[in-house]
C-alpha cells in the first residue's frame, strides 16, 4: 500500500515499528513486512493485508507510532505535536488563540492559530498563519503552554 509520511525524510517512517491505527474507536497494531521509497511516496507491505480491497479499506486512516520511538531533540527544538494546543501570545500580551495545526510551506513551517469566539458577538476570531521562524517566533514555553510571537493581532 502507498503511504504519506510526515517524517523528514519521508522514508524514516519505515524505521518506526510498530505502527498503530484506530478503527471504529479500537486501536490496532500493524506489522510491517517490508517497505521502500517509490518516487515521492512510500510503499509498504503489511502483515495480514493481502489484497487491494483490504488495502483500500485503509484509505484515509492515520498511522501512529509511540512517542518513545522518536529521537530526542536538541534544546529549543519541538515536535509539531507538542505545539498543538499551545496559546499564542504576541508581544503586546494579546492572545491570538491556540495552535490547531502546522503547515510546511516548503520555505518554512507556519503555525495555524485559531482564536476563540468573541464573547460579545459569539463570532469566530481571526485565524492567523504565523511563520515558525525568527524573527516572528520569540519563544516556546511548554511549561506555561505558550508561544510568544512578534505578530500583529490584525494581520
Amino acid at each position: 500500500m502507498k503511504l504519506f509520511s510526515h517524517t523528514h525524510p519521508r522514508k524514516n517512517i519505515l524505521s518506526y515499528q510498530p505502527w498503530h491505527i484506530q478503527v471504529d474507536g479500537q486501536w490496532q497494531t500493524l506489522e510491517i513486512i517490508r517497505g521502500r521509497e517509490q518516487g515521492k511516496t512510500i510503499v509498504a507491505q503489511l502483515k495480514n493485508i493481502n489484497d487491494c480491497e483490504q488495502a483500500r479499506s485503509m484509505i484515509g486512516i492515520d498511522l501512529y507510532i509511540e512517542k518513545s520511538q522518536l529521537p530526542k531533540l536538541s534544546e529549543g527544538e519541538h515536535y509539531w505535536e507538542d505545539l498543538i494546543g499551545l496559546e499564542v501570545i504576541n508581544q503586546k500580551g494579546i492572545s491570538l488563540g491556540k495552535v490547531v495545526n502546522l503547515v510546511d510551506t516548503g520555505a518554512n513551517n507556519v503555525l495555524v492559530v485559531n482564536g476563540e469566539k468573541e464573547p460579545s458577538s459569539g463570532e469566530d476570531r481571526k485565524e492567523h498563519w504565523v511563520p515558525y521562524i525568527e524573527p516572528f517566533l520569540i519563544s516556546v514555553d511548554l511549561d506555561k503552554q505558550q508561544i510568544l510571537v512578534d505578530w500583529d493581532e490584525n494581520f
